[in-house]
């Protein structure tokens, strides 16, 4: 019988059972739920509205602390997971509530990274909107990946430049439209940075524009030009439709193929 800690590492990553599903839709949940509050607050806000939105975001931090260390203690490898790409990113999303004591301006400036911790959840976001074919998860993985990256240079480049750009960085919207424009290497020139850290953080929005977005890209167009040589012949299992033609058994999930079945495109 699995012990204690065994079930809560199963449920903490488990999107097949019910209260799997349940546990990672709720986590899920609060990420968005604090990113659209971290949004909502840089808009001008009744002073309970504003008491509200703070009590909320200090429990979903409290929360995912508990998350946190949870995982930390249910891992069979802690110091594997201590440095694993998902583990660094849920630390830095809690360091709000473990630098308590250190200057709130500085604080401030780690919530927007918890906007990244939905790539951990890509899976359930594709069996939420039903993809199954690959070309379709790679393109939500992306979609995911892009637009956290761009959420969170906005809350960053509003964090450091609002107080000394008012007129142009008034809101979340005006920082996420100075990313986009960034990104894209469009450069429209109507909103500078003023301050060492923002142009730094836009130099780096540039080279990130410039590699990352190139780069996936060609990621997706290898994908499709790879599909083209699929063909039709569903898993039993775990129903993924589209294989090589030389397939015996299903790239997701290890099943034995049917022999019959061969639909070539």
């Amino acid at each position: 019988m699995p012990s204690l800690r065994e079930k809560i590492a199963f449920y903490l990553e488990d999107i097949e059972t019910s209260l799997g599903l349940a546990v990672n839709l709720i986590v899920l949940g609060l990420i968005l739920l604090s990113s659209g509050i971290f949004v909502a607050q840089t808009y001008s806000l009744s002073p309970q509205l504003a008491t509200i939105f703070h009590v909320l975001d200090l429990t979903i931090l409290i929360i995912f602390t508990i998350e946190y260390f949870l995982r930390f203690w249910s891992a069979k490898h802690r110091r594997k997971f201590f440095f694993s790409l998902f583990s660094l990113i849920d630390l830095v999303a809690i360091l709000p509530l473990l630098l308590g004591v250190m200057d709130f301006r500085f604080i401030r400036v780690f919530r927007w990274f918890r906007i990244l911790r939905i790539i951990r959840f890509w899976r359930l976001e594709t069996k939420l909107f039903g993809i199954k074919t690959q070309d379709g998860i790679i393109f939500a993985r992306i979609f995911l990946t892009l637009f956290s990256l761009i959420f969170v240079y906005a809350g960053l480049i509003y964090q450091v430049e609002h107080q000394i750009n008012e007129k142009s960085l008034k809101n979340f919207f005006d920082a996420f439209y100075f990313v986009v424009v960034t990104m894209t290497t469009v450069g429209y020139g109507d909103v500078t940075p003023l301050s060492e850290a923002g142009r730094a953080m836009t130099l780096l929005m540039i080279l990130t524009g410039v590699l990352f977005i190139p780069w996936q890209l060609s990621e997706l167009i290898k994908q499709v030009l790879k599909t083209v040589n699929l063909v039709d012949k569903k898993c039993p299992n775990c129903g993924l439709s589209r294989h090589d033609p030389d397939a015996k058994f299903c790239k997701e999930c290890g099943v034995e193929l049917p022999e019959a079945g061969f639909n070539s495109n």
